[in-house]
């Protein structure tokens, strides 16, 4: 069982490093959705350790995004940076208050951007032209 797990964090541990920057967008936003949806239900039937890991773990993927940002190619950065220290305070206020309410409240604001980046991503990949290499 060991090795099968060895080998697991190794083909993720390689994706992460071999993966785009939109591809490693999309996997953030992806897991950051993820640990609210595990939070949220652990809060829900008291879990706490879990409930606080995955909270902490968020905050770490917001933290990632905002600061990744970079506000001299797009004009909207600014408001996305408000938006991602808005759901980090949120997300330490939930963390504190063990409240699944303002979990929800996060995952509701994340997930339309994620499936927005989403969308983009594959609006991206249908319109760029074919290779023409022989």
């Amino acid at each position: 069982m060991a090795d099968l797990q060895l080998l697991r964090d190794r083909y993720v541990n390689d994706s992460i490093h071999t993966a785009s920057p939109a591809r490693l967008l999309l996997m953030l936003l992806d897991r950051l959705c993820l640990d609210l949806e595990i939070a949220e239900a652990a809060l829900g039937v008291a879990d706490l350790a879990t409930s606080s890991q995955r909270l902490v773990h968020a905050q770490d993927i917001v933290f990632e995004l905002q600061s990744s940002l970079d506000h001299t190619v797009w004009d909207a950065a600014g408001q996305l940076t408000e938006l991602y220290a808005f759901v980090l305070r949120l997300l330490i206020e939930a963390n504190v208050a063990k409240d699944p309410v303002i979990v929800g409240t996060c995952r509701r604001l994340v997930e339309p951007l994620r499936d927005a980046w989403h969308a983009a991503a594959r609006l991206q990949h249908t319109t760029q032209p074919l290779s023409t290499s022989a």
